[in-house]
């Protein structure tokens, strides 16, 4: 890119940001009436070998044709990407490590060819902008979908998922990661277990210091055509709530007896993208004039039907550590904290590590977290099933410590044992609203934002997700050697 661009030259061509649905051509835009079929609990027939077709091969899509090949009947037949070159280094790994070749797609209308083969799940790990299109048609041809986060961008798109997902009976799940972390996990189990008592608020989060990869050079490794520091040019609130919203949707069973009813967003201003750029590129160059819309801090407070609250911020622009906050606060006791940490100082410090506590007895209060030794015993006692199950799998396979591996194989041990997924489209739907709903409550002094009912009154009836785990016995998993693809991130 050129260094004299200035911020019109950069912010061209991004008219897509807001109406991507309609490149699909399928765009809804009908009342929003009773669906063909609800998708809450819905299970597909068992398949009995999953044929996966991925687009998008560059940090995301890229690991996944590493997990997703080892596990046992799955086979990664089809990818696409718009550069031949990126699908080309997959398929030399697949070979390299015992795999059979997979058909190849490219250009930008790659993927339509590759959601008409003989492939029965469609993932997707393109652009934002692109999340939406090709899982719309992706569904019209047949195939059950797997979208990365966010998975839409607007609340057409979100529409547009839920009615084709409803109306052709196809599974549309939203890749979230962070729900099969070590800690969610547990937490998850804990609520389940009624240790935290009933779950009244809730805090989750992406604190991310994304600077230094927002404006790199897309030649030089970063997000091509700069489409992410593009989203936070145009974008204010949250234009990526879920990694911090989804596991504590889970763990408060939201769209399964209760759901999100409004919220209100405000954000700091925008301060950090400008020292960086100018600090980084000199005062006059395009990346210091660009300004950004997207604050320094943004935060979501969320009010549920039942009368719960949920607070969700975006900070990726800050000098500050990662963190997703991850908090539950129960009638009885409190999880907080993203991960859990091997060293007692390293807890004591509370940077990320995971910190919990709860009353002993009804009444008796909770005044300081466990320490260490308590924490580790609670660990082993709680930890979630799946984690019990393929935990040590998981870490070996590789990706942010483990839960990218296991959010696959439950993926695709559904799909080949005819489960309901663990989320849903409702879930997508609901959690990815919060982009276009928050950019408009910050436009308009945090004025409160409905959150629409994607569900259509489902919630009311659905049932709250489980303990969900998988059997490694029935999946012959003892098997599987380690061999991360050389191309994750």
């Amino acid at each position: 890119m050129s260094t004299n661009m200035d911020r019109r030259d950069f912010l061209r061509g991004t008219a897509w940001m807001g109406a991507a649905a309609a490149l699909a051509g399928c765009a809804s835009t009908a009342a929003k009436v009773g669906g063909a079929g609800s998708m809450s609990s819905f299970a597909a027939p068992a398949l009995k070998r999953v044929r996966v077709g991925i687009c998008g091969l560059g940090m995301r899509g890229s690991g996944a044709v590493g997990r997703l090949s080892a596990i046992p009947g799955v086979e990664v037949a089809a990818l696409c990407d718009l550069f031949e070159p990126r699908v080309d280094a997959q398929n030399i790994w697949l070979e390299k490590n015992g795999k059979k070749k997979a058909e190849v797609y490219t250009g930008e209308e790659g993927y339509k060819a590759l959601c008409q083969s003989d492939i029965d799940l469609v993932y997707i790990a393109t652009p934002w902008a692109m999340h939406a299109p090709i899982a719309l048609y992706a569904m019209e041809h047949g195939k059950h979908t797997a979208i990365e986060v966010p998975s839409a961008m607007t609340l057409e798109e979100c529409w547009a998922l839920v009615e084709t997902s409803e109306r052709t009976q196809r599974h549309c799940m939203q890749l979230e990661n962070c729900c099969y972390g070590e800690a969610e996990m547990m937490c998850l189990n804990l609520v389940r277990q009624g240790v935290l008592g009933e779950i009244m608020h809730a805090e989750g989060a992406y604190i991310h210091d994304l600077r230094e990869l927002n404006y790199l050079d897309p030649s030089k490794g970063g997000y091509q055509g700069y489409w992410r520091l593009k989203w936070n040019a145009r974008h204010q609130g949250n234009p990526y709530p879920t990694h911090g919203l989804v596991p504590v949707m889970q763990a408060m069973n939201i769209n399964r007896g209760d759901r999100m009813d409004y919220l209100v967003t405000v954000q700091a201003n925008q301060r950090c993208n400008d020292e960086f750029a100018a600090a980084k590129f000199g005062p006059g160059s395009w990346q210091a004039d660009l300004r950004p819309e997207c604050g320094d801090m943004s935060t979501t407070v969320i009010r549920t039907v039942n009368g719960k609250s949920i607070m969700v911020q975006h900070n990726v622009n800050s000098p500050r550590p990662y963190s997703r906050l991850n908090l539950l606060q129960g009638t009885r006791g409190i999880f907080d904290g993203i991960a859990f940490v091997g060293r007692p100082e390293d807890f004591m410090a509370f940077g990320n590590g995971v910190h919990f506590c709860w009353e002993e007895t009804p009444g008796a209060g909770a005044h300081g977290y466990f320490d260490f030794a308590k924490t580790e015993e609670m660990r082993r006692k709680y930890r979630h099933p799946m984690w019990q199950a393929a935990g040590e799998l998981a870490v070996k396979m590789g990706g942010h410590g483990g839960m990218d591996f296991l959010m696959d194989l439950r993926l695709c041990y559904c799909l080949q044992n005819g489960l309901p997924l663990d989320m849903d489209v409702y879930d997508l739907a609901a959690s990815c609203a919060v982009a276009e709903l928050s950019d408009r409550s910050c436009r308009n002094r945090g004025a409160s934002q409905d959150v629409p009912d994607f569900t259509r009154g489902g919630w009311k009836t659905a049932q709250p997700l489980g303990i969900v785990s998988v059997d490694l016995d029935k999946l012959g998993l003892d098997d599987v050697k380690a061999a991360p693809n050389q191309l994750n991130v």
